[in-house]
């Protein structure tokens, strides 16, 4: 259908250039979920480039982004990569995304919350993270339709 496709990797490098980091993964997302659902494994086949330099956020976004490869590939049930168990994607220091994520009692339930891959590397988010929008999409369809 497209002669490229928005895989992790090309997500990664968008983020490092100055993408808008939500803008880029909800490229990726829409990929995953709907336009490459039969390619879902070429989307995470190649390793994303481990960060270098002094910049925290390009570390945050590469831990993120091996997260989430291992967070939808078990659920989709397609084998995770190698790469995405290489050191380089674990931070030192705990990062808390998304809304309220500053606040201390977001934190507390974020680390209770975050799906085991993100907080194997240190990173918190909502389990709500990846909410599928072209299936919750579908369901009200369908729940209109009955």
């Amino acid at each position: 259908m497209w002669a490229e496709i928005q895989s992790m990797q090309t997500t990664y490098r968008q983020i490092v250039q100055g993408e808008r980091p939500w803008n880029a993964l909800g490229d990726f997302l829409n990929y995953w979920y709907c336009y490459a659902v039969e390619r879902r494994s070429e989307l995470v086949q190649e390793a994303i480039e481990q960060p270098a330099g002094t910049d925290p956020e390009h570390y945050q976004w590469a831990a993120f982004c091996a997260a989430a490869v291992e967070f939808l590939c078990l659920q989709a049930n397609i084998t995770v990569p190698d790469w995405v168990h290489a050191p380089a994607y674990n931070l030192s220091d705990p990062w808390f995304t998304g809304l309220g994520a500053r606040k201390p009692h977001v934190q507390a339930r974020l680390k209770q919350e975050a799906p085991e891959p993100f907080a194997r590397r240190n990173v918190y988010c909502s389990p709500r993270v990846f909410a599928n929008k072209f299936e919750v999409a579908a369901q009200v369809a369908s729940r209109q339709t009955a």
